[in-house]
């Protein structure tokens, strides 16, 4: 046997499996092999998208099914043994495995990253893999696990058979957690990007540590109603009768899981306090939901709760931990034991991407001044000086602007799909109010299908309130726009959600990050793949600043103590009005405990100055440089000159590899086409977009490129069946492009389906080997005169 000839396939199956399980590990229990742990990255092509490859590691083995140890990297043995270390070493920083191997059928490489071995890297014979028990020993010890504390960390996690199992990010969480647990750590932070499945990876880390006695009696805490009612009927529901949900009145001390509102067991009057029926020792693990709310403030009714029951192990989870001089995530819960970013989320799949439409008005950023002795609709005076962005919905309402916004939103809807679900932010209830309005009477005929077309959100409004449950529900079309100030700011599993606007001030990151997080879920059986954002007041500035998907900064400074300088840039405040719960919005026109005046403008036009589209790039950053350029930019990267671009397209079995190749690099092939088009007036090859864009070439139409190959007479030499599918081809090409032409279903789609079969069309050429070569002669022919010049 020529082991050069080898497949990869065929080196793992006929090398690296067998020596696997000659050195005693459990083919079916504890190894998974071509384990793919990503989704592939989502990329957005207009009204359409892709995803890109999922990660997938060679193998993934676990000494326990929740414990993985080791991921090996295969090659074929044209590679040298270490060929698929650096590989490997990314995957094994991801997975967060301390041991790693590479292998080309021959032996493995074994890289250490415990620092339990004698050497970092050690070449290995195809006999000498360490066991299971080796590696679990040295993981161990790694950790600083031991005796007790080692039996703790191996409780399995719940299993219902259906095959969900937590993912990658969510088995490290779990994993951190339980470990910090089992080395007697009592305050512990997960920082989760929403939508990721915190309220899960909860439920796992209590469910081991409940099934493992360590923890007896669990207090999972809250900050909405509904987020406890979800919690209890879905992620927790195998608790079953081991769980109740406490409420305001006498309590039953039979249960060991709690699930609590804040609210409900703190209160104003001592008797209210229904938490202090419980002795202080009662709860030995409490978790707290959301805890940037409230928890780590010194004087919130959260951490009143906490320092009673101050002897039990207290788990914060967020997305967003909040660091003011006031407030402290981190000083309380210590710093994170995990963190899984939205900016990781989107590049592995998980979370949707978005891009943003940036929208000026020429008051916001030129300013107004009102002319002298000019009262307002209401007969106040007007404040003689110069109101501007910062100024309005707040200090200047004017009418025209909130038309504006509200027209701008349905010129949106309607040109893309004006049933997505989308939330408005506004400054308060009032703002809130007024949009609604404005949308309403925009959208009549919608409103006339359903009233609930447009409804307002909030924490004063008993009907709108009653709404949310069916905002957020995939399977209820209406509402479709919310307008809200405060109160689907957080907690609010808008799966759905594709269109998020802003038209509130924003200057807390925190708030700013949870806003965000309404629309990064993914729902791919309801078509969420990916989420627009309208900003009217610069909130996604915010996105430049390296504390939006960076490590959180401490800058509290409690009161006669001493603290860090705080940065230029420190997070001001969490934006929610002081006193008001998170179940409620803040009351109109209420800041700092006094009435704030505000001005009412029925009478001056408002026009817009600047509106441009900034896209999520592949490094993460917001595309804020033209299309062009940035294309320009990256086809450099990529291809050195024209020529260098023409022979690697001409060489490309499929020109669709290409093309996938360029959209990885952060070409917006959709946008870009949607751009120049607009000055060329004809829809434009992925080709061309490049000669011209990048290269400065003169570009030809679809159309035109078709033409010319019609008029070389080309498909002479063909005749019957096979010069009616070329003709049919070239056709296709002309509409939709080169890559719907490339894939040989379209032979399954009219007008082919008309002509014959599939297979005896391909038949017509000879076999597919045929219809292949003809495709690629096709293509020659398109780009003719380009490739030969």
């Amino acid at each position: 046997m020529d082991k050069k000839s080898l497949t990869e396939r065929d080196i793992c199956t006929k090398f690296i499996t067998p020596a696997i399980q000659q050195a005693g590990w459990d083919i079916q229990r504890q190894v998974l092999e071509e384990f793919g742990f990503t989704a592939g990255r989502i990329v957005v092509r207009g009204k359409l998208h892709s995803r890109g490859e999922r990660k997938r590691a060679d193998y993934l083995l676990s000494y326990h099914k929740n414990m993985p140890l080791a991921v090996i990297e295969a090659k074929d043995n044209k590679h040298s043994l270490g060929a698929g270390m650096q590989q490997a070493l990314g995957y094994a920083d991801t997975l967060d495995v301390p041991f790693v191997f590479s292998s080309n059928g021959d032996g493995f490489l074994f890289h250490d990253r415990s620092g339990t071995g004698s050497q970092i890297e050690t070449e290995l014979n195809l006999d000498q893999f360490p066991s299971p028990e080796e590696l679990w020993q040295r993981y161990c010890q790694w950790k600083g696990l031991h005796g007790q504390a080692q039996k703790n960390i191996e409780a399995p996690y719940y299993d219902d058979g259906s095959g969900r199992t937590p993912r990658y990010y969510q088995i490290n969480a779990i994993n951190r957690t339980v470990e910090a647990v089992a080395h007697g750590q009592d305050r512990i932070l997960l920082v989760m990007a929403t939508g990721t499945g915190k309220t899960y990876t909860a439920f796992q880390i209590i469910w081991r540590l409940w099934k493992s006695k360590q923890k007896k009696r669990i207090l999972f805490l809250a900050d909405r109603n509904i987020l406890v009612d979800q919690t209890k009927n879905n992620d927790f529901k195998p608790f079953g009768q081991a769980m109740t949900k406490i409420a305001k009145r006498q309590i039953d001390t039979s249960y060991e899981i709690y699930l609590s509102l804040y609210q409900a067991v703190t209160g104003t009057e001592e008797e209210m306090n229904i938490y202090k029926q419980f002795s202080p020792d009662f709860f030995d693990l409490i978790v707290i939901d959301e805890c940037h709310r409230g928890s780590a403030a010194e004087d919130s009714a959260w951490r009143e709760i906490l320092d009673y029951f101050s002897s039990a192990t207290h788990v914060g989870l967020t997305a967003t931990p909040k660091e003011t001089k006031e407030v402290s995530s981190i000083t309380y819960f210590g710093d994170p034991v995990y963190s899984y970013t939205l900016k990781q989320g989107i590049e592995d799949g998980f979370l949707a991407p978005y891009k943003v439409v940036r929208i000026d008005f020429d008051k916001d950023l030129q300013g107004w001044r009102p002319p002298k002795g000019m009262l307002d609709k209401n007969g106040e005076l007007i404040e003689d000086r110069i109101y501007n962005l910062k100024d309005m919905d707040r200090t200047l309402v004017i009418e025209a602007r909130t038309q504006l916004v509200a027209q701008k939103v349905t010129e949106f809807l309607k040109a893309s799909d004006p049933f997505q679900k989308t939330i408005i932010f506004c400054d308060d209830i009032n703002h809130a109010e007024r949009m609604r309005q404005a949308l309403v009477n925009l959208n009549p005929e919608r409103v006339a299908e359903n009233r609930k077309y447009v409804m307002r959100i909030t924490g004063d409004d008993q009907e709108g309130k009653a709404e949310l449950d069916n905002f957020i529900n995939p399977e209820e079309r209406y509402p479709v726009i919310a307008t809200t100030s405060k109160l689907m700011t957080t907690g609010v599993d808008a799966q759905t959600c594709k269109l998020i606007v802003l038209d509130q001030h924003i200057k807390s990151m925190t708030e700013f990050k949870q806003i965000i997080g309404r629309g990064t879920r993914i729902n791919e059986d309801f078509g969420k793949y990916w989420f627009t954002i309208m900003d009217f007041k610069k909130a996604t500035e915010l996105f430049a600043d390296p504390a939006f998907d960076g490590e959180p900064v401490v800058i509290y400074a409690p009161e006669g103590g001493d603290s860090p300088v705080p940065p230029d840039d420190a997070i001001e405040g969490d934006g929610i009005t002081a006193g008001v719960g998170p179940e409620n919005d803040p009351l109109d026109d209420q800041e700092g405990g006094s009435k704030r005046i505000k001005y009412f403008i029925d009478n001056l036009p408002i026009y817009v100055i600047a509106e441009r589209v900034q896209y999520y790039g592949p490094d993460g950053r917001l595309i804020t440089e033209s299309l062009h350029d940035y294309t320009r930019a990256c086809v450099h990267k990529q291809f050195a000159s024209l020529d260098d671009f023409l022979r690697r397209w001409s060489d490309a079995e499929q020109k669709k590899a290409i093309i996938d190749e360029l959209a990885a690099q952060g070409v917006m092939w959709e946008a870009l086409a949607e751009e120049v088009e607009k000055k060329q007036g004809q829809p434009l090859d992925p080709f061309d977009l490049i000669c011209h864009v990048a290269f400065d070439q003169p570009a030809l139409s679809r159309k035109e490129r078709a033409e010319q190959v019609k008029k070389r007479n080309y498909f002479a030499r063909y005749s019957g069946a096979a010069r009616q599918v070329l003709e049919a081809l070239l056709d296709k090409y002309a509409d939709t492009g080169i890559e719907h032409i490339e894939d040989i279903k379209i032979l399954q789609l009219d007008p082919f389906s008309q002509i014959g079969a599939p297979m005896e069309l391909v038949k017509a050429f000879g076999g597919k080997a045929g219809y292949n070569k003809a495709i690629h002669e096709l293509e020659d022919q398109l780009y003719a005169s380009e490739i030969s010049a």
